[in-house]
């Protein structure tokens, strides 16, 4: 199971966190130590690590505690983290996270991180497209960008179709009433649609 994803910039300020299990401690405090395992290591090592200093925050007090890992991947000024128990594949994980890289990529024409600054809601939907309750849905990146578009038409025309001003046909209301909105009697009357 994954049990949060995490993305960083390299001064550890998280632009992105998800937990898919309970945390019994801070948050911000989980994300510190995190950041303190994987930013000091060089290049030249793997991209994974065992983290057993992380199971106080994951796992249930009393219970028998997981064996947790940390798999990340450095890009640029980000460093992309789950953290997953044994059940998970580090090499499937290490494919998940440049799964989810490429249709954040798609998204916002190469992902950088004033886009999960500004969009964070677009990023979260993103990743909510891979991962549901810990659990990989699609791993297809092509499917993935589909289903985002999709979704932001959808919510174009959600927005296009509650806002008064919109330019969709100057009519208040679905059922034709004669309320006008104001920028369609702008219109009209530069126009001269409906003159007289």
């Amino acid at each position: 199971m994954i049990h949060a994803v995490l993305i960083f910039n390299t001064s550890g300020v998280p632009r992105l966190a998800k937990f898919y299990s309970p945390l019994h401690r801070s948050a911000q405090t989980l994300v510190q130590k995190i950041f303190a395992l994987v930013s000091p290591r060089p290049a030249s090592l793997c991209n994974f690590l065992d983290a057993p200093e992380l199971e106080a925050f994951l796992t249930p007090q009393g219970e028998d505690s997981e064996r947790l890992r940390v798999v990340y991947r450095s890009y640029a000024t980000l460093y992309f983290v789950f953290v997953v128990d044994s059940a998970e594949s580090e090499l499937g994980i290490l494919d998940l996270i440049q799964v989810f890289v490429e249709s954040l990529d798609r998204s916002f024409e190469n992902v950088c991180e004033l886009d999960l600054v500004f969009h964070y809601d677009e990023a979260h939907h993103i990743l909510a497209e891979v991962i549901q309750g810990g659990l990989v849905l699609e791993t297809n990146v092509a499917e993935i960008d589909r289903s985002v578009q999709e979704a932001a038409k959808v919510r174009k025309e959600s927005f296009a179709s509650a806002n008064p001003l919109s330019l969709g046909g100057g009519v208040v209301g679905s059922r034709g009433s004669a309320l006008q909105t104001p920028l369609g009697w702008l219109t009209e009357r530069l126009t001269g649609v409906g003159a007289r």
